[in-house]
């Protein structure tokens, strides 16, 4: 084959590296683009979910506050002999409180020795808005862990993106040197750094717009 010969080869070989690893340049763009937009939606219901995580805490803290008052006086009354006001406060307590007070009440704690201190430690005594705030929290933190792997992926297309960009250059310099050897080398290590990217982009996860 004449030297000619080897130099169109090499062009051509060239010519199908630019062309791949343009379209899987702009390919990789659009990933890295369209994650970090999963990542920013994914953001926005992380921001939802504290939200109502904080709103239903803040009501969890406002009942207990009620509980506690009124049992105070529930107690106060008690300790003074006002049966009046112990009925008065008692059928006050909130519907959640009840099953805890009738528990701990049960315990006799006024003369069983070691009975738990108050109903708020029986574990009769749970409140729907902390289940809701706890249950609000865990999906922001699995929301949150999605985002940190959307940020990930458009990390790696991002990384596809300058691989590729360096496989075009190795492609473009080879059609311009003079010694054959030196071309060739330029042209493989360009081939070796598009396949090796394709193959590692070609596992990873995709999104396409809907």
């Amino acid at each position: 084959m004449t030297g000619g010969g080897r130099r169109d080869w090499v062009e051509i070989g060239a010519t199908v590296l630019l062309a791949l690893a343009a379209v899987a340049t702009a390919w990789s763009s659009y990933q890295a683009t369209r994650w970090n937009g999963e990542q920013a939606k994914t953001s926005g219901r992380v921001n939802k979910a504290r939200i109502e995580a904080a709103r239903a805490s803040g009501l969890a803290n406002a009942q207990q506050q009620v509980d506690i008052a009124t049992f105070m006086q529930w107690v106060d009354s008690y300790a003074r002999g006002d049966a009046k006001l112990v009925d008065f406060y008692r059928t006050r307590f909130r519907p959640e409180f009840r099953p805890a007070f009738d528990a701990w009440i049960a315990t006799r704690p006024l003369k069983t020795e070691g009975a738990p201190p108050t109903p708020f430690a029986m574990p009769q005594y749970r409140l729907a808005a902390k289940a809701e705030a706890d249950r609000q929290d865990r999906t922001a933190e699995e929301l949150a862990a999605e985002v940190r792997q959307d940020i990930q992926r458009a990390s790696n297309y991002v990384l596809g993106v300058v691989l590729f960009a360096v496989a075009l250059f190795f492609a473009g310099i080879s059609t311009k040197l003079t010694a054959p050897g030196l071309r060739k080398t330029m042209l493989a290590v360009g081939w070796l750094l598009f396949l090796g990217t394709a193959v590692w982009i070609a596992t990873s996860p995709v999104s396409v717009a809907v």
